[in-house]
């Protein structure tokens, strides 16, 4: 019967911290999720135009290796 009673106290233990993480507050899901602004399509692909486009090709590992290949001596 001791045991008996360990094992459901034990799992009594192991049980009642999951049950805490599925509840959620009552007033969480009655906010309103609508405070972001919204985007205007126009002014972003007007904005989009506005960006120049660059004169050279833009290389991200040009300052890791030469420019210009190595002559292979023959």
């Amino acid at each position: 019967m001791r045991i008996l009673v360990i094992a459901a106290a034990v799992m009594a233990l192991t049980v009642a911290p999951a049950q805490a993480q599925g509840r959620r507050p009552p007033n969480e899901a009655a906010k309103p999720a609508d405070n972001k602004p919204k985007v205007d399509e126009k002014a972003y692909k007007a904005a989009l135009e506005r960006i120049p486009e660059p004169k050279d090709k833009y290389d991200p590992w040009g300052g890791a290796r030469p420019s210009e290949p190595a002559k292979k001596p023959k």
